[in-house]
C-alpha cells in the first residue's frame, strides 16, 4: 500500500489527497482562465467566481457525503471535518459550484450558459485527477477480481488494488480515463459549438453516463433504500440535461429560419 502522507512540516501533515485535489483545482482555473479569454469573456470573472465555488463545492461535497453515510459519523463526529481521509461526493460538489457559479452570475449579468460552457472542460479534467486522489487513499474501489485480471494493469496499481488479500476492480482509474475522453470531447466541441450551453450540458450527459455504469461496481457506494444515490442522479442529469439541450438546439435553430 501506497503512503497516503506526502509529507510531514513539523506538527502539518500534508496528504496527498490534498495535494492531487489542489493541482486539481489549479489545472482547473488554468485552464478556464485559457477558455475564458478565447471565448471573449473577462477571465478575471473565472477568478472571482472560483473564490465562491471552489469553497461552496467543498462543503457540499462533503455535507451531501456526510448526510448520505449519517450512521457512521453520528457516531464518528469528529471525522466530519477530516476531509483528508476522503469523503468528497462530486454531485454534492457540483451543486454547491452551481449555486455558487449561478448567484455570481445573476449579480454581475453575465451570460449563465456561456460561463457554464466555460468552465465545463475544468470541471471534468478537475475530476479526472482528484480520482488519483481515491486512489492514494484506497478507496472508490470496485468488487473482487483475480489476479489475472489485475495483471493487465501496473504493478503500483495492482499493489494498491490488493485490499484485505483480495485484488479490486481499479474502478478510480475506469472513471479517470473516462473522464479524460470526455475532456476531449468537450475540448472539440467548444471550439464548434452550436449553441450556448451545448459544451455543459454535454459534459452532464457524457459524464452522467460513465458515471452510471462504473458506479455499479464499486463497494463504497452511497445508497438511498436499494437503489445507489450516484446511478438515481446520474439518471436525473442524464434526463434533465438531454431535454435541455434539445431545447436549446431546437431555439437555434428556428434562429435560422
Amino acid at each position: 500500500m501506497l503512503d497516503p502522507v506526502a509529507v510531514h512540516i513539523g506538527p502539518l501533515t500534508i496528504y496527498w489527497y490534498g495535494v492531487i485535489m489542489t493541482s486539481a483545482f489549479i489545472t482547473g482555473t488554468v485552464l478556464a482562465y485559457y477558455n475564458a479569454s478565447r471565448k471573449g469573456v473577462n477571465p478575471e470573472h473565472v477568478l472571482n467566481m472560483l473564490i465562491l465555488i471552489i469553497p461552496a463545492a467543498i462543503v457540499m461535497a462533503r455535507l451531501y457525503y456526510v448526510v448520505f453515510s449519517w450512521e457512521y459519523y453520528r457516531l464518528n463526529p469528529l471525522e466530519i471535518l477530516a476531509t483528508w481521509h476522503g469523503g468528497l461526493a462530486i454531485h454534492g460538489g457540483l451543486i454547491g459550484g452551481f449555486l455558487a457559479g449561478y448567484f455570481y452570475v445573476r449579480k454581475h449579468r453575465l451570460g449563465f450558459w456561456e460561463i457554464s460552457d466555460i468552465f465545463a472542460p475544468s470541471i471534468i479534467l478537475g475530476q479526472a485527477i482528484g480520482r488519483w486522489g481515491n486512489f492514494m487513499n484506497q478507496e472508490a474501489y470496485g468488487g473482487p477480481v483475480t489476479q489475472e485480471f489485475i495483471s493487465r494493469f501496473p504493478a503500483f496499481i495492482q499493489n494498491q488494488m490488493l485490499i484485505n488479500g483480495q485484488y479490486h476492480h481499479p474502478t478510480f482509474l475506469y472513471e479517470s480515463l473516462w473522464n479524460l475522453l470526455v475532456f476531449v470531447l468537450l475540448m472539440v466541441i467548444i471550439r464548434r459549438r452550436f449553441f450556448p450551453g451545448q459544451v455543459f450540458l454535454s459534459y452532464l450527459v457524457l459524464y452522467s453516463a460513465g458515471r452510471f455504469f462504473i458506479e455499479g461496481l464499486r463497494l463504497d457506494s452511497l445508497y438511498l433504500g436499494p437503489f445507489r444515490i450516484a446511478q438515481l442522479v446520474s439518471l436525473i442529469l442524464i434526463a434533465v440535461a438531454t431535454a435541455l439541450y434539445l431545447r436549446l438546439k431546437g431555439h437555434k435553430k428556428k434562429e435560422h429560419l
